[in-house]
């Protein structure tokens, strides 16, 4: 849609509420960063098609990093765009676009280099195959699994199988239909490697860390607070795992993604903390963010929305606070899942 209007009149014109500080925040959307956007979009989307008619990658080749990097203006693990531009670019819809054909992680030469010293490796959740393609070219040994690999006669079956990436692309490399736990069952002397496992799928994370034997873990992702692995998985890694090293990834704003080898303790723990509601202090399913359904439903708050499965409440005073434009998206979004009170300072939450 961007690239069909010619001028930063139309740009405004379709988008009045990007030069409106009340709405944006305090950032607005300035020619300049117009500008600056087109052309890095421009460029974007002339690699971005040539990415996907690509169907093998060789030795230093990554287009995924190279997409970011014309995102950004710079290269490097750490990278942030201004409000005005950013807008302009859509980084969320980028980052969704590129997760579908490559990963959820961006890998680069530093993190790969030291994935490789621990092969021959397993990959379980390997999605479309890409960190595996990587290491491959450089004559790494990995081995990749996923329960639908993209693009696969299994997933064509099922065609909304698997909803993390794009089933229209095949694999970067050979992905073996499997799940994770029995990718780990049949994997032995491999060293594991779990790549943004869901943070509500225990079987892709905890489940095959339980299965396996080896002595080495590589994890790619965020800690306990992000959007990578359940809740029992990271209590199973703070109770009998140690990190040994790490590597910082090139992460996309707002994400803390890292890469982290750890090692398992002597001797294993079992896992005995359970969670409890805030308020009235019941037992809740492991890994229930926020309050039972029952001190909701008493005490509701100024708003709620339903992200990434989890219910998230927002209090009369952050709902207050709120720039208006971002409190307008919220009222409209499809995640709204408790009508926000007409006036958050009277609300009881």
């Amino acid at each position: 849609m961007l690239r069909t209007l010619p001028t930063y009149a139309a740009f405004t014109e379709r988008y009045p509420w990007t030069v409106r500080p009340e709405l944006t925040g305090g950032a607005i959307t300035d020619e300049a960063d117009w500008r600056e956007g087109v052309r890095r979009l421009r460029e974007y989307h002339a690699l971005l098609a040539a990415a996907r008619r690509r169907r093998a990658l060789g030795a230093g080749q990554n287009p995924y990093l190279d997409l970011v990097q014309v995102l950004a203006g710079c290269p490097g693990p750490g990278w942030a765009v201004p409000g005005g531009l950013a807008r302009v670019l859509d980084l969320a819809a980028r980052r969704r676009e590129l997760a579908a054909l490559f990963a959820w992680a961006i890998p680069d030469a530093g993190a790969l280099a030291l994935l490789a010293r621990y092969a021959p490796l397993l990959e379980g959740g390997a999605g479309t195959g890409y960190w595996a393609a990587l290491l491959q070219a450089s004559g790494v040994d990995i081995v990749a699994s996923d329960q639908t690999p993209p693009g696969s006669d299994r997933n064509r079956a099922h065609a909304s199988a698997n909803e993390y990436h794009d089933t229209r692309h095949r694999p970067w490399t050979q992905v073996r239909a499997a799940s994770a736990i029995d990718a780990v069952r049949t994997g032995a002397g491999r060293t594991l490697f779990l790549c943004w496992p869901p943070h509500d799928d225990d079987a892709a994370s905890y489940g095959a860390l339980r299965a396996y034997r080896g002595d080495v873990l590589v994890y790619v992702g965020g800690g306990p607070d992000g959007p990578t692995g359940t809740v029992r998985f990271h209590q199973e890694l703070a109770l009998n795992w140690r990190p040994a090293e790490q590597a910082l990834l090139p992460n996309w704003p707002g994400l803390r993604d890292r890469l982290v080898v750890y090692r398992r303790n002597p001797g294993r723990r079992p896992l005995v903390a359970r969670d409890r509601c805030a308020d009235c202090r019941r037992f809740i399913r492991t890994g229930t963010a926020g309050r039972c359904d029952g001190c909701f439903a008493r005490r509701p708050p100024a708003m709620a929305l339903r992200v990434n499965g989890h219910r998230v409440e927002y209090p009369r005073e952050v709902v207050a606070g709120m720039p208006t434009g971002l409190r307008l998206a919220f009222e409209q979004s499809s995640a709204l899942i408790q009508p926000p009170l007409t006036d958050p300072a009277a609300s009881p939450g």
